[in-house]
């Protein structure tokens, strides 16, 4: 529900929430699915509630505007004295805002009312006092000195700015489970060297007999945290919900910093894909690279992952940067080597899909490609080289608590302040197979020519 907006916000809002549904379909649409995940299914289910909610709100609102204006029309029809034609209003009726009334209403305080509020009765005064101000001559204009110092400004705090952050694109894409309560260490037993057979030798003779032997994989559960100190002046008499404000921003700069832990950090028992000790590394050297050539380093690096874990990889990430690349790229008839569709009358190296900045893009070497702009791209000798990565993701787990946002008054009470605080567990196991993981790096990646 969205308390206290205007009709057209809502209506603005509700439009919003079904262009997110239907983004929610288009994915499962585009990546050939025939359900919603476990995720998407959450994101749907939450914003159905929303558009339900909004279309109740939307109802109400037109009905009471409907009887505001029905009242307006009775009043003006038997409550007042006859009107001038056009004027909307009696001349015998006082006007809305009078000058040197000091208890009556304020045009300042109404637009700002409207402005942050969208206060219904503010806004029906302004609208009276504008029909009122239209039969009056006046010389005023918005210029400084000359009227415009009594022109308020207009602080549009559903459109406010917020900080742009990237998202988690790969930390969602591992195996997600529970962090377990109770321990700062999550061990998982390994079966270290296996057991054999090999043909009998001759009938009644002994068989292959190699003892398997046994150890453990550990990964330390980090503490990830932020916060902000803001005043009880700045909570009390602001209009707007600053702490709702701040604490959305820790949130979101915490979604991106648990991506880029999962991605690159490089601590015993926190290895982020980029740092797995064994996984395949792919070596594209070039000092003037081409996309068809890191496409044979792609498939590179998913028969290592073939012949390596066995399994079949089952993702690739790469930088927005050089998703943007590929799709650039032509064939000697300058035709595009990255189409809209496959079933195109030309070869293509890869497909598109949705056009995003973070998330699902389309299809490479048959394999969903996701963009994330957490990926580095200050890597190499230059620190100008980017990474591609080929995974078969669920051998990849993410353990993750539950996000915690906190507000403390007592511990700045000395100040008159108020500490928000976000902060959450999460611990990464990365190296259960090693040689599911592929990483392309080198010259050949680095800043994309366009």
């Amino acid at each position: 529900m969205i308390p206290n907006v205007s009709l057209p916000h809502l209506r603005a809002a509700r439009s919003q929430a079904k262009a997110d549904i239907e983004a929610i379909l288009a994915t499962v649409e585009t990546e050939k699915r025939d359900h919603l995940n476990d995720t998407e299914k959450t994101a749907f289910d939450a914003k159905r509630d929303e558009l339900r909610g909004l279309d109740r709100q939307i109802d109400d609102a037109e009905e009471n505007e409907r009887r505001g204006n029905n009242a307006a029309s009775i009043r003006s029809q038997y409550g007042q004295a006859p009107v001038p034609a056009a004027s909307g209003f009696s001349v015998n009726e006082p006007t809305t805002y009078r000058k040197g009334d000091l208890a009556g209403a304020s045009w300042v305080r109404d637009m700002t009312a409207v402005a942050l509020r969208s206060d219904t009765d503010a806004a029906q005064r302004l609208q009276r006092n504008t029909r009122e101000v239209a039969n009056e001559t006046r010389a005023l204009s918005t210029t400084d000195a000359a009227g415009g110092t009594f022109v308020p400004p207009l602080w549009l705090i559903n459109e406010a700015i917020t900080m742009a952050r990237g998202a988690r694109v790969i930390a969602d894409q591992v195996r997600n489970l529970p962090l377990p309560s109770g321990t700062d260490t999550i061990s998982l037993p390994r079966l270290a060297t296996g057991t054999t057979v090999a043909e009998q030798a001759t009938q009644n003779t002994g068989v292959s007999n190699t003892d398997a032997t046994t150890d453990s994989l550990t990964a330390n559960v980090a503490t990830i945290a932020g916060q902000q100190v803001i005043s009880q002046q700045l909570i009390d008499q602001s209009p707007v919900n600053m702490d709702d404000v701040l604490l959305a921003d820790l949130t979101a700069d915490y979604a991106l910093k648990l991506d880029q832990y999962v991605i690159s950090n490089n601590a015993a028992g926190k290895r982020g894909l980029l740092n797995v000790s064994g996984a395949n590394a792919v070596t594209y050297t070039d000092a003037t690279p081409t996309v068809g050539e890191l496409y044979a380093k792609g498939a590179d690096a998913i028969q290592q992952i073939h012949t390596g874990r066995f399994l079949a990889p089952d993702k690739v990430f790469m930088h927005p940067r050089r998703w943007a690349w590929f799709t650039a790229a032509l064939d000697t008839a300058g035709r595009p080597l990255v189409v809209p569709t496959a079933n195109m009358p030309q070869n293509v190296l890869a497909a598109m899909g949705s056009v995003v900045s973070e998330g699902f893009v389309g299809t490479w070497q048959g394999l969903p490609v996701y963009v994330d702009p957490s990926i580095p791209i200050n890597l190499g000798a230059g620190t100008n080289e980017d990474r591609v990565i080929v995974l078969r993701s669920s051998d990849v787990i993410l353990y993750e608590g539950v996000l915690r946002a906190e507000a403390f008054r007592e511990t700045k009470a000395d100040q008159l302040s108020v500490l928000l605080r976000v902060f959450n567990y999460a611990a990464i196991h990365s190296e259960r197979y090693p040689k599911a993981i592929s990483v392309i790096g080198g010259t050949g990646l680095i800043t994309p020519s366009f």
